[in-house]
């Protein structure tokens, strides 16, 4: 796909910005079945969800433009690249639950969308129970998640 890095310069820049903000919440978004994806390429995708502590993912499975040299290319067998891009998916499920159960019992800082639905620093969607006003930072303690976005309550800001 032409990509100008390297798996290990995407892991060392993630392991760096770790190091400087433990807290920090890493996406990718990843096409499953390109023309030259091998099983082996496929695995080592999948470990690259897990390796580089990702919690948020795109999957979309490949598809061809017309008139762009990966068009041109062997295609893949369209249930293989259906069956990768659910197995990402299925990995990327499993990751936003370790990142959600990761935030439970925490407090964050959130910025409020709309009534009952906020975003934390780390871009955590969060629903919450209490009333705040929408454009707002409001501290909120995550009691539990629904596998998808992470539950909270307002929390009582120290006077």
């Amino acid at each position: 796909m032409k990509r100008r890095h390297l798996r290990a310069d995407a892991l060392r820049l993630v392991a760096e910005v770790r190091a400087a903000r433990p807290d920090v919440a890493f996406g990718a978004d990843l096409i499953a079945g390109f023309p030259t994806e091998t099983d082996a390429m496929f695995a080592n995708t999948l470990s690259l969800v897990e390796e580089a502590g990702l919690s948020y993912l795109h999957v979309f499975p490949f598809s061809p433009r017309p008139g762009t040299p990966a068009a041109k290319m062997p295609q893949l067998p369209r249930a293989v690249v259906k069956a990768r891009a659910e197995r990402l998916r299925a990995a990327g499920e499993d990751a936003l639950r370790r990142h959600l159960d990761g935030r439970v019992g925490r407090t964050v800082h959130a910025l409020v969308e709309r009534e009952g639905l906020a975003r934390a620093e780390d871009f955590t969607e969060v629903a919450f129970a209490g009333l705040a006003p929408a454009g707002s930072i409001v501290p909120l303690t995550v009691t539990g998640h629904d596998g998808r976005k992470a539950l909270a309550r307002l929390a009582h800001s120290p006077s």
